[in-house]
């Protein structure tokens, strides 16, 4: 496989990147979300519980890590979800000590409004995009994403 990548092509994807992970780290966007599904949940949740759902079963550790939050205001956090009957903590089944969240049948009616209300916001963005120019994005989104995660420089 011959490699073309050159700085700018990279640099032009890294700003790229930016500018979308800016966009939806911004809380505005996540009230809006939570505002247009017409459901009331405080706006530091509504990660967490849309997270649980999409990688449950999942430890607090590593949902901290995801979010970039710490641990123990993530635990805090998860615990409010569970008082609101959205997750529940259960042990681990391949380690007793881990408690690891779920989502309930009531969060999973939540974050049903919220993917419905992201799926109305996604048809606004690509109302002037090809059929096939989403697919591709979609596709090399997950290829990007796979190769991200699979790093070995990252992998300790």
């Amino acid at each position: 496989m011959h490699n073309t990548l050159n700085s700018a092509l990279l640099r032009e994807l890294h700003r790229a990147l930016i500018d979308i992970v800016s966009v939806m780290n911004q809380p505005q966007r996540d009230e809006a979300m939570v505002r247009e599904a017409g459901i009331a949940l405080d706006r530091a949740l509504f990660p967490l519980l849309v997270m649980v759902e999409r990688l449950e079963p999942i430890g607090i550790v590593d949902l901290a890590d995801r979010v970039g939050r710490d641990y123990t205001t993530v635990s805090r956090q998860v615990t409010k979800l569970e008082g609101l009957g959205f997750v529940e903590r259960r042990s681990s089944a391949t380690d007793g000590r881990v408690r690891a969240a779920v989502i309930t049948a009531s969060g999973k009616a939540l974050t049903d409004k919220i993917d419905m209300t992201r799926e109305t916001m996604a048809r606004r963005i690509f109302a002037d995009w090809k059929k096939q120019d989403v697919s591709d994005l979609t596709r090399l989104m997950r290829r990007f994403a796979d190769a991200v995660q699979n790093d070995p420089a990252e992998q300790g």
